[in-house]
């Protein structure tokens, strides 16, 4: 299924869809359709045995879009990352997929028969091209909260430790400032994957500094996330941060067409 959502003369395509469920239920006759943008039936949900060694992040991502008919859209830096030893035991591509995407600090999903890969809350699109910018006025809204978190705010940076197989030695990456540093726990094989981990982190932090929540009684359909959202109307510190969206629901129902839009502090 393809879908495209919207206003008469302002629909936006929004990817397809495998139709996975469908009921029917009356008086008055309803057909019910529930569809997902990846089939989770297929071979990305089948558990796996598969190590990679010595190879690059791209290379594995490339390797789950080609054994489920996927393309791969994937940004060039994260592509280039080594990976030293992975083992996917048990596993299925869709959760391996997850478990890099929170390593790495990055979007991973199946979209529009596309692999996703690129990194979460820069407005960027996995090519790295800049996505416009949404101007959003409270006066087009219906309901907004918003959220500022104090708790991550100590933090001058992120710490994380990686073991020199030729010395023996534990090394420590340090991304920011080192004076309140928080404390990854686990060590990775070597400095390249510690840095990784340590920087997906250190953006994770600068995002969850401010949440804003977003109901408009208009729908805006061309709202989508990694969406960068400038906002007028609300308070000045509301105002002046650059948001970008993490999450969008889109309602289509007998009241009308809205949107719900989760933004978050830009990366």
């Amino acid at each position: 299924m393809e879908c495209w959502i919207g206003w008469q003369d302002a629909l936006f395509y929004k990817g397809r869809f495998t139709l996975d469920e469908v009921s029917h239920s009356g008086p008055p006759d309803q057909l019910t359709l529930r569809a997902r943008s990846a089939d989770f039936k297929g071979s990305i949900k089948r558990k796996r045995e598969q190590s990679y060694h010595g190879v690059k992040l791209g290379d594995i991502l490339s390797s789950i879009a080609a054994r489920n008919g996927l393309q791969l859209a994937m940004d060039a830096s994260l592509a280039s990352t080594p990976i030293d030893h992975l083992d996917q035991t048990s596993e299925s591509d869709i959760n391996l997929l997850t478990r890099l995407g929170e390593q790495y600090g990055a979007v991973a999903t199946v979209k529009d028969n596309r692999l996703v890969f690129k990194p979460a809350g820069t407005g960027t699109t996995a090519s790295g091209t800049e996505i416009p910018a949404i101007t959003i006025n409270r006066r087009d809204g219906d309901q907004h909260q918003y959220q500022r978190a104090e708790r991550n705010s100590d933090y001058t940076g992120v710490q994380t430790h990686w073991q020199d197989t030729g010395t023996g030695e534990q090394q420590t990456v340090t991304v920011g400032s080192d004076e309140n540093a928080k404390v990854l726990r686990h060590p990775h094989p070597n400095q390249a994957e510690a840095e990784s981990a340590a920087k997906a982190e250190w953006r994770k932090l600068n995002r969850a500094g401010g949440k804003l929540t977003l109901t408009l009684a208009e729908g805006l359909a061309e709202l989508y996330p990694e969406t960068p959202v400038n906002v007028v109307g609300f308070k000045a510190e509301i105002d002046g941060t650059d948001w970008v969206t993490e999450r969008v629901v889109h309602t289509v129902s007998e009241g009308g067409f809205t949107t719900q839009g989760e933004l978050e502090v830009k990366g």
